[in-house]
């Protein structure tokens, strides 16, 4: 008999135990904060600038591919910032100009940063950066309520000529930065994509009530057009009609709630007759011919014989008032070279927006939270000044890494499992 047959199987040998370093869980985790930092920027530089110089570094020495899809939106945004400083050479020993480019490359490298960081790990990054990205609305909206209601006399750094300003600078910028977190938490109540359905309710309510007395006509068309946007595709791009209905009974009884919130905060009288006041249409500085239209008419036809433009904020000097159109200072700004690789990169984002938000693919949930959020800023464009906002820049790479991955999953056939309807879930 051979001994040999009886004798056990060797044990395969144990992993050593310790501490690993999860390098995936690194880098996503290092952009969710440097993406929460976003939500202050009542200093320069900000938390958010340093933290990227913490997450950037960490990501890139992993590594990365680069896909086709890339190259029109990297083509796009370095000769709009080349137009930039082609128009600074005159003014280059200048402060103001200076700083003015290098943080409009700054920003433009990020783009380009966020869009091959999104085209990776897509549904899992899209969603840890967007579960963030809200809490960084709720934060800010709260440290704007407590401003504007002048709590433990916070009002002087947490608001500004009466409205809620909140962890920036400008109520315009608070108000504009809290509108993809309350398309988010719209989205998550209306497909049940919460397990916490009373809590994410509250924080929506309260990024509501930071966007109204943040004052700004600009986002509250931002926030209303962006939510029905975002609940429109929702609703159409959704097969059962189970699904259909839910979105249905929910997205109305967010909207009376949400209603009832507005009307509470317009009961009290001061806030009642500023926003009155500031619902108007037009505002003493829009008006006349130095006001901020007169001026944006008047400058377009000095900007069809300057073709490098007045040059990086030079606008402000001839006309006494910034630009507030983000295409007329393209030009003004960027030159004519800066100011039509503007409106292509729109014009083309436009595009590739509303494919993802459209097409089957397992991203389409997380890019009709991206996409109707980014398309009211680049509407919004025409009446403010969107080109140095840092949120912008977020979105527009998350379009486009949204978009990269796409292609990738159709390269592959489609079958890289089921569209998902929910997010994955996120591992402690």
């Amino acid at each position: 008999m051979r001994t040999e047959a009886l004798r056990p199987p060797l044990a395969r040998p144990r992993p050593a135990a310790g501490w690993r370093l999860d390098y995936g869980r690194l880098v996503n985790w290092s952009f969710a904060l440097f993406v929460f930092c976003g939500s202050v920027a009542i200093v320069e530089p900000s938390p958010y600038d340093f933290a990227s110089l913490v997450a950037i570094p960490i990501w890139f020495v992993g590594g990365f591919r680069v896909h086709r899809t890339f190259l029109p939106l990297f083509a796009l945004i370095f000769l709009y910032n080349l137009g930039g400083f082609i128009g600074l050479i005159p003014y280059v020993v200048e402060h103001d100009p200076t700083l003015f480019m290098l943080q409009s490359l700054y920003l433009a490298l990020t783009t380009l940063v966020f869009a091959l960081f999104f085209a990776e790990d897509t549904e899992r990054r899209a969603e840890i950066v967007l579960r963030f990205y809200a809490a960084s609305t709720v934060f800010a909206a709260l440290a704007g309520i407590v401003g504007y209601f002048n709590v433990a006399g916070l009002g002087d750094l947490l608001s500004r000529y009466g409205r809620a300003s909140g962890t920036f600078k400008d109520p315009n910028v608070l108000g504009s930065y809290l509108v993809m977190g309350a398309v988010y938490y719209v989205q998550a109540i209306v497909l049940g994509r919460t397990r916490h359905v009373v809590a994410t309710g509250l924080a929506l309510l309260v990024v509501v009530a930071g966007i109204l007395l943040s004052f700004s006509r600009g986002s509250w068309g931002a926030f209303v057009v962006a939510t029905v946007l975002s609940i429109g595709l929702t609703f159409l791009t959704s097969a059962e009609a189970r699904l259909r209905r839910r979105i249905l009974l929910v997205t109305f009884a967010a909207a009376a709630v949400a209603a009832l919130v507005i009307l509470l905060l317009l009961a009290l009288p001061n806030t009642r007759d500023f926003f009155l006041q500031r619902a108007a249409l037009e505002q003493d500085y829009d008006e006349g011919v130095t006001g901020r239209f007169g001026n944006q008419i008047r400058s377009i036809p000095m900007l069809l014989g300057l073709p490098n433009g007045f040059g990086p904020l030079r606008f402000r000097l001839i006309f006494g008032l910034e630009p507030h159109n983000s295409y007329i200072n393209a030009f003004a700004s960027y030159g004519w070279l800066g100011g039509f690789a503007f409106l292509a990169l729109v014009g083309l984002t436009v595009y590739v927006g509303f494919r993802v938000a459209w097409v089957p693919s397992p991203y389409r949930r997380a890019a009709q939270v991206y996409w109707p959020s980014l398309l009211v800023f680049l509407l919004q464009g025409f009446q403010i000044d969107i080109d140095h906002w840092r949120h912008v820049f977020l979105m527009l790479g998350a379009v486009w890494g949204i978009e990269t991955a796409r292609v990738r999953w159709l390269e592959r056939g489609g079958d890289a499992g089921p569209v998902s309807r929910r997010a994955p879930p996120l591992r402690p």
